[in-house]
């Protein structure tokens, strides 16, 4: 059975109930067995839970061999520029602490395979109780533009130490709170925030005079659409902290 990531993502709340549903992680050494109850452990787990899913339910996939850039899984196997499904978790009692991609790796993939723009990211906000008990609180399906915003300093909200770039990370997409920026609005402003902080950034500043020109043709190419990008100072004003 061949499922698109909307799709699967319907099945886990209509179907499965993911949200009415508990679990425990059990670790079993030797002759003792304990649950696990500790909340750092789940992501991964929930990771490995959804391609356990996958196989129970029949849903074709191949798994990814590249564990360091989305997708965790193609839903399509026979064409691997759709159906690129990622996982996410985080404890739903914080914010999202997970990583998005690595910077540098990232501004280079989208231009070589522009069609990573459209990976869907499958996020389970989970809770564990003191007795281990597992719980999916929230379940969201997104474009990496739909949980991405800017941070102080950067187009980007980005890891960042002594000024040079790593990972890109969330945003609280699902809260409005004042104080909070907004995510991205579309994919074009996503894309003119990597551009800048490509300039911005000191280990990729050499590419930036011709980095906006190779995405769009790349782009381009792939889709026969030519985006419209808008220069980050245009937008900039878009995207600060609400009040």
């Amino acid at each position: 059975m061949r499922l698109s990531a909307p799709e699967v993502f319907k099945k886990l709340l209509d179907e499965d109930k993911i949200l009415a549903i508990e679990g425990q992680i059990q670790f079993r050494f030797g002759d003792v067995s304990i649950i696990v109850k500790q909340k750092d452990v789940v992501g991964n787990i929930i990771q490995e839970w959804l391609q356990g899913w996958l196989e129970k339910r029949g849903v074709e996939y191949a798994p990814s061999e590249n564990t360091q850039m989305p997708p965790d899984f193609y839903l399509n196997p026979n064409d691997r520029t759709t159906g690129l499904l990622e996982v996410k978790a985080f404890n739903r009692s914080a914010s999202p602490g997970f990583d998005i991609a690595d910077f540098r790796m990232y501004a280079e993939e989208i231009i070589e395979k522009p069609y990573m723009l459209n990976v869907d990211y499958l996020i389970f906000g989970y809770d564990m109780s003191d007795d281990g008990v597992v719980t999916v609180k929230d379940l969201w399906l997104k474009k990496v533009w739909e949980i991405t915003r800017r941070m102080d300093g950067w187009p980007l909200n980005l890891q960042v130490k002594q000024n040079v770039v790593h990972k890109i990370r969330p945003g609280v997409w699902y809260s409005e709170r004042p104080g909070n920026i907004p995510m991205f609005r579309c994919l074009e402003d996503f894309v003119s925030a990597v551009e800048e902080t490509v300039y911005q950034n000191p280990k990729t500043h050499e590419r930036a005079a011709s980095w906006r020109r190779n995405f769009v043709e790349s782009y381009r190419t792939f889709y026969g659409i030519q985006l419209d990008i808008p220069r980050w100072t245009d937008i900039a004003e878009h995207y600060v902290a609400r009040r």
